[in-house]
């Protein structure tokens, strides 16, 4: 075991990040046991991305002191929380920063008091404490750490002793709650603060982070889909409110107000802002009651009822590989599993979407960092679908382009290793939101009910009147890549020349022209676009990326929309993988016909 006398602020970043990479490795495992207190499904979501959203805010601070580290971590918390499970967390961080205070350094002790501040916190939080819950597996934590404080001032020893408890606590929950018990799983949100802490402790051992524990169907049943929603007594809307304020009311007094309009109600207050969760009928009362206090800042009411029957009904899941680009909200309304292409640079690999983000590689690259990519193994995809197989009956992959990587031919490989003729690939033959917007057509077909060859099919006829153009704004890494030669690159940057490049029918990225100047970009684009959307088709979607260039994107959403009018602009940054070979600045413009 390494010996571990103090945690700082860059070892609390690691820590965090590694904590979120481990709960997302197990987000479906989460989604699939949530039976209480409503069975949505949605956990596991809420959870990991509340995580992943603290974590992203902390890497951006680098080498920051702890102070600083443990603040950003509540403000963001604040934001980012997702569902009544993301709350919970969040109130447990806050806590977490509350009792470590200004502390430079935190040792064994630090640790364990902070423990026990987030696990009071859960409970402040909660309008009708449920043991069994998230709520015990916290408090019997905390007082397993207090204990463990006592006995060693190695943190590392600390944490594994701590999480043995947290394993144990989490065992009991069952039999605490008779729906647990009789849907046969743990509860989720207990799981979930379990997994964190076993990312951490998997960090300070050195162990891998990314793949997760293997789980039969036996021994993991989908309880969510199987348990069934009583409308006469839960609600039908998980309803949030985010407002800020200079005299907000008092959490008492929140809650007090909320009893009269659901239940399941968590309360979240730091500073000017306070967050609320209920389960209610009626949204647009939970929402008035909040710009009675303040500024609405953020909104959202979920169906809960039409979850679950999406949950029950659900025989198909989409798998796509990480290069699809599509946003997490979209991934996870259409519960698609994604398989992470392998971003490199020296000699170390990183997840794309899970270890690094695009924002990131930009910053990196711009330092003058070299990155390269590699495909999704086999083994990795065959994880994928096991994964997706779980819940559904069929699967439909839809993968990048075959002729600009192996990714595909790893998709297949695995296929045929499994075995099974329920798996139907897609070749996109694109990348980015080419292969992703196939995808969300695929995922539409699917909750429509059509089979997984069906679907297939479609998304081929779709896939051949559909296309992409893109522009790069330095020549650096299509010289890298081998798309122009050394002496066209060195005159380009010269001449300040930018290329408008297509990926043409068979997937492969072909020149199709160039302009003079940034400015002149844009208007170019769009003419031919003009020209290959002329008449204008009645079914289209347009999937417009970036890599930092934000401005150019939101002038081509709007020129875009008005000029056809299509049934859906979806506009997206480039994830690391695709980053790696355009660079920061580039941009591009898919667009998909589905008449």
């Amino acid at each position: 075991m390494i010996g571990i006398a103090y945690v700082d602020g860059p070892r609390l970043i690691r820590s965090v990040v590694a904590a979120a990479t481990w709960v997302d490795a197990a987000r479906e495992e989460l989604n699939r046991i949530n039976v209480f207190p409503v069975p949505d499904g949605d956990t596991g979501t809420n959870f990991a991305l509340t995580l992943r959203s603290v974590a992203d805010a902390l890497t951006r601070l680098e080498d920051e002191r702890l102070p600083s580290v443990t603040r950003t971590m509540a403000e963001s918390c604040v934001f980012a929380a997702h569902g009544n499970s993301g709350l919970l967390l969040s109130h447990f961080l806050i806590g977490f920063k509350e009792s470590l205070g200004e502390r430079i350094s935190a040792r064994v002790q630090d640790i364990a008091a902070a423990f026990r501040r987030g696990a009071d916190k859960v409970l402040e939080a909660l309008d009708n404490p449920v043991e069994g819950t998230i709520l015990t597996v916290c408090r019997d934590t905390a007082d397993a750490a207090a204990a463990h404080a006592s006995r060693t001032k190695n943190l590392a020893e600390f944490m594994k002793r701590v999480l043995e408890d947290a394993r144990r606590s989490l065992g009991r929950t069952p039999d605490l709650l008779d729906t647990l018990k009789d849907a046969g799983v743990v509860d989720a949100g207990g799981l979930g603060f379990v997994r964190l802490i076993e990312g951490v402790v998997r960090l300070i051992e050195g162990d891998p982070l990314l793949e997760a524990p293997r789980r039969t169907e036996e021994e993991l049943p989908f309880a969510a889909a199987r348990e069934e929603v009583a409308e006469e007594s839960d609600y039908q809307y998980c309803t949030e409110v985010l407002v800020r304020g200079e005299a907000l009311p008092s959490t008492t007094s929140v809650r007090t107000r909320l009893r009269e309009l659901g239940a399941s109600i968590v309360v979240l207050a730091t500073g000017d802002l306070l967050k609320v969760h209920v389960h209610t009928n009626d949204p647009d009362a939970v929402f008035a009651l909040g710009a009675s206090w303040g500024s609405i800042e953020q909104t959202k009411a979920e169906d809960m009822r039409e979850q679950h029957e999406h949950l029950a009904s659900r025989q198909l899941t989409i798998v796509v590989d990480s290069s699809s680009d599509l946003p997490d909200e979209i991934v996870d309304k259409h519960s698609m599993v994604v398989c992470p292409i392998q971003v490199i640079s020296g000699g170390r690999s990183y997840n794309d979407r899970v270890d690094i983000s695009g924002e990131e590689i930009y910053r990196r690259m711009e330092a003058g960092e070299v990155f390269t990519t590699s495909q999704p193994t086999p083994a990795a995809f065959l994880q994928c679908f096991r994964d997706a197989l779980e819940d559904a009956n069929e699967v439909v992959g839809v993968i990048l382009a075959s002729a600009l990587s192996g990714t595909f031919g790893a998709a297949q490989a695995a296929r045929k290793s499994l075995g099974n003729e329920d798996i139907s690939l897609v070749d996109s033959r694109s990348a980015s939101l080419g292969l992703g917007m196939l995808a969300i057509r695929a995922a539409e077909l699917a909750e429509l009910g059509w089979s997984s060859r069906d679907i297939a099919q479609e998304l081929e006829r779709i896939r051949n009147q559909s296309g992409a153009l893109f522009t790069v704004d330095r020549f650096d890494n299509l010289l890298r890549s081998g798309r122009v030669s050394r002496g066209k690159a060195w005159l380009g940057g010269l001449l300040d020349i930018k290329p408008i490049l297509e990926i043409g029918p068979d997937g492969r990225v072909v020149p199709l022209d160039r302009v003079r100047g940034r400015e002149a970009l844009i208007p170019r684009v769009i003419q031919h676009i003009e020209r290959r959307l002329t008449p204008g088709p009645d079914k289209l979607r347009i999937g417009i990326v970036h890599a930092n260039a934000p401005g150019a994107a939101q002038r081509l959403e709007s020129e875009l929309t008005r000029r056809f009018n299509p049934q859906q602009v979806l506009t997206a940054p480039i994830t690391a993988a695709i980053g790696v070979h355009t660079g920061p600045g580039a941009f591009g413009v898919f667009y998909q016909v589905e008449d």
